[in-house]
């Protein structure tokens, strides 16, 4: 574990080592690298708004069985005519042509005075572009003057903040991910239990996702709890050095997997799996390979 915390604060200096409150130090690592911190970090959406847009799918019941068409529920949120994009055929096979509304009359004196628009260049007078740029400049100036008067935070996006933080849990022997969330009006207010599961994926949310007294820091955090961290762990690294093994060209079976140190990266980007919209940093390519 401190190996691995070691590599990801070189990798990524948003996080550091935490020592904690001495009284609650765990005797098995060193004081100064109790756990691991990173602070405020961004989160712009609710997980909610993310899982409406994924990729649904649904049986539309245009067959029997296996046969049966799957329809996303993106197509749902298309726009425009379906009729733009796609032939309509009749019950013989046959394409059906479809009726297009006639243009209005204001359509059709567009297109003609787009037919016109270089005809009537000529009339344009040199003094008359400089009194246009005169009058962009007086607007520019009073736009400027009014978005001062707003204040200097008027173009900055108020988004939520989470710290994170990762200890070891002795127990399980794996890593423990732990996340306090602020509110996003700039008075940085603890979110309730039930705010921060608006950031969890459903499917984890008050199941694997609970909240839990954090070992060293004051306060309710939402905790991923651990119970299964092993053994997805094992799974990804088998994957990945089953991965590297196929792509070997030279045949050699000494493929040991993952370095030690490579460990939090790839449980890291696990852990974003659960909670997707939290974008703390972990970006570093993640390979079978044993160097660093």
């Amino acid at each position: 574990f401190v190996l691995a915390g070691d590599e990801l604060v070189f990798k990524c200096p948003t996080w550091s080592w935490e020592s904690g409150d001495p009284k609650r130090a765990k005797s098995y690592l060193p004081a100064d690298k109790q756990f691991l911190v990173t602070r405020n970090v961004p989160c712009q959406t609710r997980v909610s708004s993310l899982e409406d847009t994924m990729m649904m799918t649904d049986n539309t019941g245009c067959g029997d069985g296996d046969d049966d068409w799957l329809v996303s529920h993106m197509v749902k949120q298309t726009h425009g005519d379906i009729e733009d994009e796609f032939d309509v055929l009749d019950d013989e096979g046959e394409i059906v042509e479809s009726s297009k509304p006639a243009a209005t009359n204001g359509a059709a004196a567009a297109v003609e005075e787009d037919d016109d628009e270089y005809a009537d260049m000529a009339d344009f007078e040199d003094e008359n572009v400089l009194e246009d740029d005169a009058a962009v400049v007086a607007e520019s100036t009073v736009t400027k003057a009014s978005d001062d008067a707003d204040g200097d935070d008027g173009n900055l996006v108020k988004v939520r903040t989470y710290d994170l933080s990762i200890t070891y849990d002795k127990y399980y022997q794996t890593p423990r991910v732990w996340m306090m969330g602020y509110t996003a009006d700039g008075n940085r207010q603890p979110l309730t239990g039930q705010e921060m599961m608006e950031d969890v994926m459903s499917d984890y949310a008050n199941r694997t996702v609970t909240i839990e007294t954090h070992p060293h820091v004051t306060g309710p955090h939402a905790s991923i709890h651990p119970c299964q961290h092993g053994k997805v762990m094992k799974t990804i690294v088998r994957n990945l050095i089953n991965a590297s093994s196929s792509d070997d060209l030279d045949g050699n079976d000494g493929e040991e997997g993952p370095s030690i140190e490579m460990y939090l990266f790839i449980f890291l980007k696990f852990v974003s799996s659960i909670i997707p919209t939290i974008n703390y940093d972990f970006t570093m390519e993640v390979t079978a390979s044993t160097k660093k």
